[in-house]
Order: structure tokens, then sequence, then C-alpha cells
């Protein structure tokens, strides 16, 4: 992650597509507004699945609908502590793209959750938490690699 001192911060076993809901959720008390968080793996390795626990945890609804932005490309979220935009930037052509979806505006005033981060390119902020998905014993790994901001905040993670 060029421009940003960044390090492996935590690596969690995520044994089921529930572990991968419970990391998401308990990531989302700890998002701010102008925070990035890449997640990285290969189709299937549960990005979209991290992404919908994260998301419910903030609406404090288990329930609430959490589509994959697999065709809208980008989904927006209202919550009272922060606003999200969900970006799958799988079926981008060039990174300039992004900036038609409101990659900008998102960056500067939401969070943003980024399935498939590297379709960015030189847009992708220096300054983000990645979370690198890996499958592993039937299961996934997910490596957590941030800045010194992040690793501060995730100290408190289980």
């Amino acid at each position: 992650m060029p421009g940003a001192a960044v390090s492996l911060i935590k690596t969690v076993m995520l044994p089921d597509a529930a572990a991968s809901e419970r990391l998401g959720a308990r990531l989302a008390p700890l998002l701010h507004t102008r925070d990035v968080v890449a997640l990285r793996g290969d189709l299937g390795a549960g990005k979209t699945t991290l992404a919908r626990g994260l998301l419910r945890a903030l609406a404090g609804d288990p329930e609430m609908d959490v589509p994959s932005p697999t065709f809208t490309l980008v989904e927006v979220y209202e919550f009272p502590a922060v606003t999200v935009w969900h970006f799958d930037l799988y079926r981008l052509k060039q990174a300039e793209d992004a900036l038609e979806l409101g990659l900008e505006q998102a960056l500067g005033e939401a969070a943003s959750l980024l399935e498939w981060p590297e379709r960015l390119g030189s847009l992708l902020p220096a300054n983000r938490l990645e979370v690198r998905l890996q499958a592993e014993n039937g299961g996934r790994r997910a490596e957590l690699v941030g800045s010194a901001d992040w690793a501060s905040r995730l100290q408190a993670l289980a």
C-alpha cells in the first residue's frame, strides 16, 4: 500500500460464513466517516458476506436485506453514526469508471467498503484497512492490514 506505513495487524480464522459476518459486525463500531475498507479475495472468498455483517451491525438489524452490489456496482446506506458506500468494482473496465459511480463523494463524505479494490489502481487511497480473504482448511483466513491508525483501533478486536 504505497503512501502509508502499513503492516499486518491481525489474522483471524473464519471457519464458516457466520464467522465472516461476525468479523464484519466487530469491525462496524470501528468505522468512521472517510474510512476505506478494501475487501480483497477471489470470487466466493466472502467479501460480500463480511460487508453484510458490518452493514447489519451498523443498522442494528441482523435480518436487514444487504444485496451484493455486483449489478448495481454501488449501494449507499445511511446510518445514524456513519453513511457507508458499498462498491463492487469487479466489472469496471478502467479505474476512472469509479469516479462516475461517486467514488470521490464517498471518500469525502462517507465510509467506503470496496470489493475488488485492485480495480482502482492508483485511485485506491493509501490510508485504508485491507481485509484479505483466502480459503484455508475449509474456511477462510482474514488478514487485516492497515496503517497505524487502524492498528490502534483494532487492538480491542478479540
